[in-house]
């Protein structure tokens, strides 16, 4: 791609007040062959434009280019072959996908594993945005009331996706460079737990080897009884429990115990994982497991794992995650209710 007249005077100015091109290619986001070409036109030619009949001719116009980047704003799933595909029906215009590539790229559309998020209905985004709007003026003291709580299956070899290798050209399927699956990740544990500004629950293995899947049976008298209820006698007046919408959560076996024990719910918006601090804090758990050295190897290594990086877990992580309430409301309420980057 050639430099605009703009940047070409650019790279001019800078070379000339000593800059090294290397230097001005960074700065000005350009390749270091194009920052070579433009200095060595300019000095033979005085010219910060490309000469005359120089060069091949784009196979684009400007409006062809236009409607490869509006069709590809329009709707991000389109791949290359399929924009030059409607290139071709409705502009007559036949090119190759790489032209298409360099043609989204000049306009800084270059493609990227897309983020992640739970499937949101409009009813949910609206549940999201009224939950956020009623909290955004929420203070640290009153967000400290609350004890933030959920599952999380953490398994013995686990993939989060995270994982690279450094390898060369031609080593992509070299042992050495592949990461071998193990099928069900070699079992797993799920836990229940709790946060708050003051402190963590203890952590409850709600299901795994020889456990049953949770229910609300279990669930009251596994996590409720013994975690909730005495954390709610430990934070007192104003104290405010916060689950999701998960079956096992709002049974009525479990509304009723928790309006009996006279526990106040936070009615907790559906989808919403980004909005609870301790979805971070899991994350935050399985870094520390992956970092052991030795890994764990057993189902029983892992379960002693898990315990014992939960209560390592610093109390200041926690409170900086419920310092972020604020921000989270905000996040929701930018994107009107859609995903976030949390």
């Amino acid at each position: 791609m050639d430099t605009s007249p703009t940047e070409a005077a650019q790279v001019v100015a800078l070379l000339d007040s000593g800059l090294s091109q290397r230097v001005v290619a960074a700065r000005l986001h350009l390749s270091l062959s194009s920052v070579h070409r433009v200095y060595k036109r300019y000095r033979e030619t005085g010219l910060f434009t490309r000469r005359s009949g120089s060069g091949r001719n784009r196979v684009t116009s400007e409006r062809d280019d236009r409607f490869i980047v509006t069709t590809s704003l329009r709707n991000r799933r389109l791949n290359a072959f399929q924009l030059q595909q409607r290139l071709r029906v409705v502009r007559r215009v036949a090119v190759s996908d790489s032209t298409i590539r360099r043609r989204l790229k000049d306009r800084g559309l270059v493609p990227h594993k897309p983020a992640n998020g739970p499937k949101l209905t409009a009813d949910h985004r609206r549940a999201r945005l009224n939950f956020a709007r009623e909290h955004l003026n929420w203070s640290y003291l009153q967000w400290s009331k609350v004890l933030f709580s959920d599952e999380c299956k953490i398994m013995l070899y686990g993939n989060d996706g995270r994982n690279k290798v450094y390898r060369r050209d031609g080593e992509r399927y070299a042992q050495c460079c592949i990461e071998e699956k193990v099928s069900y990740g070699g079992g797993s544990w799920t836990v229940w737990g709790g946060i708050s500004a003051d402190g963590k629950t203890e952590l409850a293995f709600v299901s795994g080897p020889r456990l049953p899947a949770l229910n609300y049976h279990r669930y009251v008298e596994e996590c409720l009884e013994p975690h909730v209820m005495p954390y709610a006698h430990f934070i007192g007046n104003g104290f405010i429990f916060m689950h999701d919408n998960a079956r096992a959560h709002t049974a009525g076996v479990v509304r009723d115990y928790l309006n009996e024990v006279d526990i106040s719910i936070m009615e907790w918006p559906a989808r919403s994982p980004d909005m609870n601090p301790i979805e971070h804090l899991w994350d935050e758990l399985k870094r520390r497991i992956r970092a052991r050295d030795p890994a764990p190897e057993t189902l029983s290594q892992l379960q002693d794992a898990i315990q014992e990086e939960w209560d390592n877990i610093p109390q200041h992580v926690i409170v900086t995650l419920i310092r972020s309430m604020k921000n989270r409301m905000e996040a929701v309420i930018r994107a009107r209710g859609g995903n976030t980057s949390y």
